[in-house]
């Protein structure tokens, strides 16, 4: 089976996008998957910038993520949208994994990535305006997307006192994760 990393773009305590990606990694565990479900909050990283790396090199909490995400033959990233984009949390984590180490390639830790893409928020379109920008920005350092995608509308409302995600939206999150893990099982096959 297949190693999946799951996490969410955002660090708020009672944030929609965590909620989802415990949904997802349950449903991911249900059908047979192996998954690490982690906090970026549990990664501190500075913003982004050359200087500071030229300086003073990769964060320690960059290269653990950079660890990680190598162990794992997938992701699922649950992403709120900020002002129609990912959040700076989300886009500086990518952006840090994504340079080069010593004589590595910043892609390493991205190639032959698999990807499921999610997201909730209380507005009508379910965050699904900032799921094309982290796409982008994932098939630019040669990740697979998968084409389907869940944006969870009104997820203020989506969401039992228990956590769990209402029937509909659980059933299409179970048949993405099913489908996260017949693509990168067979493609690691």
């Amino acid at each position: 089976m297949p190693r999946i990393l799951v996490f969410s773009g955002s660090s708020r305590r009672e944030s929609l996008n965590r909620k989802l990606v415990k949904v997802a990694a349950q449903a991911l565990t249900d059908l047979g998957g192996d998954v690490t479900l982690i906090e970026l909050a549990d990664y501190p990283l500075p913003i982004y910038n050359g200087d500071l790396e030229a300086a003073e090199g990769i964060p320690p909490a960059a290269r653990k993520l950079k660890a990680l995400f190598k162990e794992h033959h997938a992701l699922v990233i649950a992403s709120p949208e900020n002002n129609s984009s990912v959040s700076s949390l989300l886009k500086n984590t990518l952006d840090w994994i994504s340079r080069p180490d010593g004589d590595e390639s910043g892609l390493v830790p991205y190639r032959d990535k698999i990807a499921l893409l999610l997201a909730a928020s209380p507005g009508a379109l379910g965050g699904m305006r900032g799921l094309k920008h982290l796409r982008d920005s994932l098939e630019g350092l040669g990740v697979l997307v998968l084409p389907q995608t869940l944006a969870v509308s009104h997820a203020d409302q989506a969401f039992d006192k228990d956590g769990q995600l209402d029937e509909a939206r659980s059933k299409t999150l179970r048949n993405l994760a099913g489908k996260l893990l017949i693509v990168s099982g067979a493609l690691e096959g």
